[in-house]
C-alpha cells in the first residue's frame, strides 16, 4: 500500500504527547513494515531524525498548521491535492484530523474530545473548529483508534458512534525512562531544586491540567507543614497565562515552584527519575503519558481519580479529587509521612507498567490499519 500520514505534529524539539505518540508508533510501525510505503505529509520544512526508513517519502505541503485559518487551508485545499497527485491507497492520521473530500481508507487517532466538554479551555477558533469538524471526522473516517476505554466510551456516546468502529490503543513509555542511581539524582536536585525532595509535574500548560489547583494545592502544603520538598514544573512557560501568573504571584512559597520550561529527553529522564513523586491531576484527560513514565522511572504517583487516570494506573497511584485542593495538598503529605505506602505504589507501579509498552501501541495500530483496509475492500467487492 501507499500510505500517507498526517506528521504536522512531528516538530524538531517541540514533541507533546501526540506528537510522541506519532514518532513512537511510526517509526515502528515504518521499520517493521518494508513492503508498504509511507509518504510522511509534513507543514514545513522537517528534521531528517524523523525520517524512519528507507520506505518513509518526506513531502512538505503548505501552509504551516499555526491556526485554524491554515488548518482549514491545509486540510480542503493542500493536502487533498497532494493526495491525488501520489495516488494514495491508505490516510493515516495520528492527530484526529482528515482532509475533505478523501474517498480512500483512513484511520484517525482521536486521543480525547476534552472540547466538546470544556470548550472554554480553548481559544474561540479552535474550539470551534475542533467542535464542528471532529464530529464528521469520526463518523467519516473507517475506523478510529483511540487511547484508553474512558476515551472510546465517551467518543461513542457524545457522537453517536458504533462501539465496532472504535480500538483502544493505549499510550506507551519511552524505554529510556527508567530509575536513575543516587549520585545522579544529588547532581539532579543540585541543579534544579538546591538539593531538595520535590514533586514534579509534567505536561502542557494547559487549563485542563489544573496547574492552578496544583500550585494552590502545594502552597497549602508548605503552609500546613515544615517540609522543605519543592515543585517542578515542567513543560513551556505560562506567563503568558495571566490568570495563572496573577494565582502564581499571590502564592507565598513561590519561590519552591521551579518552572524548568521544555526539557530535552535525557534532561526530561534525570528530573522525573530524581522527583520524590509525581503530581498529575488534570480534570480531563485521555490518557495520561506523564503517570506511565513515573512508573517506569520508580516515582510513586499521586493521580486525579477522574476520566481515563484510574484506567491507566490502578492501584498503583494515590487518588485525589482534582478539583479539591485540600485533597491535593493532603495527598503530597501523605505520601511523605508514609514510607509504607510510597514503597507499596512503587512495587504496583512495577506490575502495572508492564501491560504497556510503543511495541504494543503500534501493534494495535497497525492491526486497526489493517482492519479499516480491508473492510474498505469487502464493501468495495462484496
Amino acid at each position: 500500500m501507499k500510505i500517507a500520514v498526517n506528521t504536522r505534529l512531528l516538530i524538531h524539539n517541540k514533541l507533546d504527547g501526540i506528537g510522541w505518540f506519532t514518532y513512537n508508533t511510526l517509526k515502528i510501525i515504518t521499520q517493521n513494515h518494508p513492503e508498504h510505503t509511507f509518504y510522511f505529509i509534513f507543514d514545513r520544512n522537517y528534521d531528517n531524525e524523523f525520517i524512519f526508513s528507507e520506505n518513509v517519502i518526506p513531502i512538505v505541503v503548505p501552509p504551516p498548521t499555526r491556526h485554524p485559518v491554515l488548518w482549514n487551508i491545509w486540510l480542503k485545499v493542500s493536502v487533498p491535492k497532494a493526495l491525488k497527485k501520489i495516488n494514495i491507497d491508505f490516510f493515516l492520521s495520528p492527530d484526529g484530523f482528515l482532509p475533505s473530500k478523501l474517498n480512500i481508507p483512513s484511520v484517525t487517532v482521536i486521543h480525547d474530545i476534552n472540547f466538546a466538554h470544556n470548550p472554554k479551555d480553548l481559544p474561540l477558533s479552535t474550539r470551534n473548529f475542533y467542535n464542528k469538524n471532529f464530529p464528521d471526522y469520526a463518523q467519516k473516517t473507517t475506523r478510529i483508534a483511540t487511547v484508553s476505554e474512558f476515551s472510546k466510551r465517551d467518543i461513542v456516546y457524545t457522537y453517536k458512534i458504533s462501539p465496532k468502529k472504535i480500538d483502544v490503543v493505549y499510550n506507551g513509555a519511552n524505554i529510556d525512562y527508567k530509575p536513575v542511581d543516587e549520585n545522579t539524582k544529588i547532581e539532579t536536585k543540585k541543579k534544579y531544586t538546591d538539593g531538595e525532595d520535590y514533586f514534579i509535574f509534567i505536561g502542557a500548560i494547559h487549563p485542563r491540567k489544573n496547574i492552578k489547583r496544583l500550585i494552590i494545592a502545594f502552597d497549602e502544603f508548605k503552609k500546613n507543614t515544615e517540609f522543605s520538598h519543592k515543585l517542578v514544573i515542567v513543560g513551556p512557560h505560562f506567563f503568558k497565562n495571566s490568570e495563572l501568573l496573577k494565582t502564581y504571584e499571590s502564592l507565598d512559597y513561590k519561590e519552591d515552584i521551579i518552572f524548568t520550561g521544555r526539557l530535552n529527553v535525557e534532561d526530561l529522564h534525570k528530573v522525573l527519575a530524581s522527583a520524590f513523586a509525581m503530581t498529575f491531576v488534570p480534570y480531563f484527560e485521555g490518557f495520561g503519558i506523564p503517570i506511565l513514565e513515573a512508573m517506569f522511572c520508580d516515582v510513586p504517583v499521586i493521580s486525579a481519580n477522574v476520566t481515563s487516570m484510574p484506567e491507566v494506573a490502578e492501584d498503583a497511584a494515590l487518588y485525589v479529587n482534582p478539583m479539591n485542593i485540600s485533597e491535593i495538598a493532603g495527598a503530597m503529605h501523605k505520601i511523605i509521612i508514609d514510607e509504607e505506602l510510597r514503597n507499596s505504589l512503587i512495587k504496583k507501579g512495577k506490575l502495572q507498567r508492564q501491560k504497556f509498552s510503543w511495541e504494543k501501541t503500534a501493534e494495535k495500530l497497525w492491526k486497526t490499519i489493517e482492519i479499516a483496509a480491508s473492510e474498505k475492500q469487502s464493501l468495495l467487492h462484496p
